[in-house]
């Protein structure tokens, strides 16, 4: 396994992240435990989650499957780093959601007990909280980390604005703020290369890419209907309106001999500003498949016809779309 640490940090990383959100509701508990048994075997030490995760069942769901896994010992606790994540509703009342220090207080308890731990690694924003200040986000966080209940604070569904309002309230605080950020991020979609990506990288956040995938597109889905196997509506559509760049890419990962799934997350491993995408297996084959990627190299006459295929909005911005 590679490691890297996670932004400006300390912390040693991963290069895969385990993301659980299949866990529950897709995934059987019997199955969720052995995909976590597995990525631990294979140095896979960052595990994502989020509270809301699993809500198809019950809200919270996924973090008392994580929990069940950790109560089992051997040493589990001490071998990951733990991130899970607050903003969505946890209920019906009027305060069960947000980034109040009233609800990040209730939610972090209530995420402590469900994963059956003294703390949280990595505690991320699962959105941006336009109406509440961040005086009152940071001191909620800060008394987490005081307490020891949380060591590193993250982002998530964050833009670049939002990233630099958040680190300069932090500094005027003392504090050390947002230590990463968790963006949708693919070859598909390269919307935060404009602005959260250079943010991430002026202010020294790890990028966390989520549905590196593109939600099963760039997994092969021409040829998996080609042998017959049948695709989501959704992703039925989505063929139709990529269908092109979809077959050139096809084409192309059978060119250098590499699985369509492999060429996406290693892309993703390339880029300089990327920490560890999030890999989400529903089943074993998909995990040991996600491993593959870490030993794709992609030289650089490859990644600039991925470019070609999946064209990006032009780098940063100004210069992207001003002179």
């Amino acid at each position: 396994m590679q490691y890297t640490n996670l932004g400006r940090t300390g912390l040693q990383v991963s290069r895969l992240c385990l993301g659980t959100m299949n866990f529950g509701p897709l995934a059987t508990e019997a199955e969720s435990f052995a995909i976590m048994d597995r990525a631990l075997e294979a140095g896979v030490n960052f595990f994502d989650t989020a509270n809301r995760y699993g809500a198809q069942v019950r809200v919270g769901y996924t973090e008392e499957i994580i929990g069940k896994w950790l109560a089992q010992g051997g040493g589990r606790r001490d071998k990951i780093v733990l991130a899970t994540k607050v903003y969505g509703a946890m209920g019906d009342g009027v305060n069960d959601r947000g980034l109040s220090a009233y609800h990040i207080r209730k939610a972090c308890e209530d995420s402590l007990r469900r994963l059956q731990t003294d703390h949280i690694d990595l505690y991320q924003m699962h959105h941006v909280e336009r109406a509440t200040p961040w005086e009152e986000i940071w001191q909620a966080m800060e008394q987490l980390v005081r307490e020891g209940k949380v060591l590193y604070v993250g982002s998530s569904n964050f833009a670049g604005l939002h990233i630099a309002q958040a680190q300069f309230a932090a500094e005027k605080r003392h504090f050390l703020g947002l230590v990463s950020e968790q963006s949708l991020y693919n070859l598909n979609a390269r919307m935060i290369e404009l602005e959260v990506i250079p943010a991430c990288e002026s202010f020294g956040l790890g990028l966390i890419p989520w549905s590196p995938l593109a939600g099963g597109l760039l997994g092969g889905v021409l040829k998996k209907a080609a042998e017959g196997r049948r695709s989501s509506e959704r992703i039925q559509q989505a063929i139709e309106k990529h269908r092109a760049p979809l077959e050139a890419y096809e084409n192309l990962c059978a060119e250098i001999g590499q699985e369509p799934a492999d060429v996406a997350l290693a892309w993703l491993l390339h880029q300089p500003a990327v920490t560890a995408p999030i890999i989400g297996p529903r089943t074993m084959a998909q995990f040991e498949g996600n491993l593959r990627a870490l030993d794709v190299a992609l030289p650089s006459e490859i990644l600039a016809r991925l470019d070609e295929i999946w064209p990006g909005p032009g780098g940063a911005a100004p210069e992207a779309y001003a002179w």
